[in-house]
């Protein structure tokens, strides 16, 4: 069934995405660059569409609706419903011409009301847990899945930056959440949806970038990554599965703590990976090398909480 799905879902995908790719040039589509960003190859992404992260949205209501439970609903309505901030941030955005959406707190304030709203629902109907066994209380297990969620949606989109990074780093989460997540029918059907809606994006968005995915795709993807960590009672997972999200956002809080309080830059620029550009490494050197960190500290860390718990 997994091997049917997977077929399906990746030429869903693939021909979607290069449809929409059509309709976004044709309508001009694309997204105005941050004035203060790096500033490399700014003509190029500034014609680059970027909303390719409706695809995904349009492929988890399908993975949704093919199996209709109240299990199946709730895990997708993080996703998607993180996707629909997504959304109100890129159509601002896109309306306005500028790189400015919502406003940072009004976004902020949409991420906590969902992610504390459907972190009591998992709990709820059972389906939250830092790990099995360990500190299973109903009041730790919703903060800790409302932290964890906010902080990874983010995460997920301050690492969407450069080519393929944030699509490629989520598909290495999910080879990683195969070491920490038990084999059943739930987690083949979801990891095998993810990685081929993923995938048919990442097609287009290795670099040249011919699509980015906006903070629809972005928001989507930080919202399913700790909905399957939480939904197998295993919220801890995110943190070896997001390890390159984590740390890059880590990045940007050092950064912005130290302008402020320190007036001083830690980095050349947060990011972490525009660090790295600054620094006058190539953007694809960058991408593969965070990848790389990205795959060997996760399984590491993978392996580490295992054998503690």
């Amino acid at each position: 069934m997994s091997f049917v799905i997977g077929i399906i879902f990746f030429a869903l995908s693939v021909i979607l995405q290069y449809i929409w790719l059509k309709i976004q040039r044709k309508i001009h589509l694309t997204q105005a660059q941050k004035t203060y960003g790096v500033n490399i190859d700014v003509n190029i992404k500034s014609k680059t569409p970027s909303t390719g992260g409706i695809i995904f949205m349009l492929l988890g209501i399908l993975a949704m609706l093919i199996n209709l439970n109240a299990k199946n609903i709730l895990f997708w309505s993080l996703p998607l419903l993180s996707g629909l901030i997504g959304f109100i941030d890129d159509f601002g955005k896109l309306r306005s011409h500028t790189s400015e959406g919502l406003t940072s707190l009004a976004k902020l304030k949409l991420q906590l009301i969902l992610c504390l709203v459907w972190s009591i629902a998992a709990e709820y109907l059972g389906l939250n847990g830092l790990w099995p066994g360990f500190l299973n209380y109903a009041l730790i297990n919703i903060l800790t899945s409302f932290l964890l969620s906010a902080g990874i949606l983010n995460a997920v989109n301050i690492t969407d930056g450069l080519d393929g990074l944030a699509a490629g780093s989520f598909i290495i989460s999910l080879g990683i959440l195969l070491i920490m997540l038990p084999v059943n029918n739930f987690n083949a059907e979801i990891l095998t949806e993810l990685f081929f809606i993923v995938s048919g994006f990442l097609f287009f968005n290795i670099r040249p970038a011919k699509t980015f995915m906006g903070d629809t795709g972005s928001h989507f993807l930080g919202g399913a990554l700790i909905a399957i960590c939480v939904f197998n009672c295993r919220s801890l997972a995110v943190i070896p599965a997001g390890f390159i999200f984590i740390i890059e956002m880590f990045s940007s809080g050092i950064q912005i703590f130290t302008i402020r309080k320190l007036n001083k830059k830690i980095f050349l620029m947060a990011p972490l990976h525009h660090h790295f550009q600054k620094m006058g490494f190539d953007e694809t050197a960058v991408t593969l090398r965070f990848w790389l960190i990205h795959a060997v500290a996760g399984v590491l860390l993978s392996l580490l909480l295992i054998n503690i718990f």
